[in-house]
């Protein structure tokens, strides 16, 4: 199961020469696998990156309970002085949290709504069934 997930962070990550890291969440916030490119220096060590890993999960809960009115999420971004970070919710058909994807672009990245439904997007849902047959 592990080489799944790795596998499937390593595609993410190798999908744009813009994303610095990307990690696959179960709905309890504990990471499943990550990957970074190579030749980066990490901004958060893994203590921070499980403790942030925990609060994208909660947040996630949080945004999901809106969208029976709003519509479902595609994706949400933030930010940050130091980089982008977005986070992909993966919800069953009852709309359940299974699963967040969770990747980091260079902040200097202009055309990262592209990346994100052109790149990355198309890479979640080839993989979603599968996705769900895990959770």
């Amino acid at each position: 199961m592990t080489n799944f997930f790795k596998s499937f962070c390593d595609t993410i990550t190798r999908s744009d020469k813009n994303i610095r890291f990307a990690a696959i969440v179960d709905h309890h916030g504990t990471i499943l696998a990550s990957s970074e490119r190579k030749g980066i220096k990490p901004l958060l060590n893994e203590e921070q990156t499980a403790q942030y890993a925990l609060a994208a999960v909660t947040r996630q809960y949080t945004r999901i309970r809106w969208q029976s009115i709003l519509g479902k999420i595609d994706y949400t971004c933030s930010s940050y002085e130091k980089l982008l970070r977005i986070t992909i919710p993966i919800t069953d058909s009852r709309n359940h949290l299974c699963f967040v994807i969770i990747f980091t672009l260079d902040v200097t990245t202009k055309n990262f709504h592209h990346i994100i439904m052109n790149k990355v997007k198309p890479i979640v849902k080839e993989k979603e069934k599968e996705l769900l047959n895990r959770a």
